[in-house]
């Protein structure tokens, strides 16, 4: 792993910039519907195929935001996604999220991808404030933010669904 796609390490993760080489472990979480069920709607090989290269391309143009691939540190094993990314085209705002392999659930990856990202976003951007979206009934995801001090912060409708928005401001961090 180059010095270059590396992102961020937790004490059993590394995040890293995903190559075209993660293909299948990328199509494995994309293209799971249950993985998806609160992100986006899953994706067919070939449209992952091209979200990777877009994903990719991404890198070049944004330092220190994308979508990165999440490997367990003692293992290798590809546990999911982890993405520090714009909300959308208009505003500065930008949100930390993650997708995770269903066989890794309930293990408190995502708690720590959260815990680390947030202090490598203010880190790493001037913004004072970081957020958050979920869908609404996404209940395991809101007590993940909220025990990583996000706190809810009203709602947004995105196409047919309506999201919760949490934000976490950078004076909530210590020593940063």
């Amino acid at each position: 792993m180059s010095s270059l796609q590396h992102i961020l390490e937790t004490p059993r993760l590394i995040v890293r910039q995903y190559t075209m080489n993660d293909a299948d472990d990328f199509f494995a979480l994309n293209g799971d519907q249950e993985v998806m069920r609160y992100i986006r709607p899953s994706k067919t090989r070939k449209e992952c195929d091209a979200f990777l290269a877009q994903n990719i391309n991404f890198y070049n143009t944004h330092s220190h935001l994308g979508r990165w691939a999440a490997y367990e540190k003692t293992t290798k094993e590809f546990i999911g996604s982890f993405a520090i990314i714009p909300i959308d085209e208009e505003t500065n705002n930008v949100q930390i999220g993650y997708a995770l392999m269903r066989s890794v659930w309930g293990k408190g990856f995502a708690t720590e991808l959260v815990q680390y990202g947030k202090v490598f976003f203010f880190k790493m951007h001037d913004a004072d404030i970081l957020y958050a979206l979920t869908e609404e009934p996404n209940i395991a995801s809101q007590k993940v933010l909220l025990k990583c001090g996000f706190t809810e912060n009203g709602n947004l409708i995105s196409g047919t669904r309506k999201l919760l928005k949490f934000l976490i401001h950078r004076n909530v961090l210590q020593n940063i």
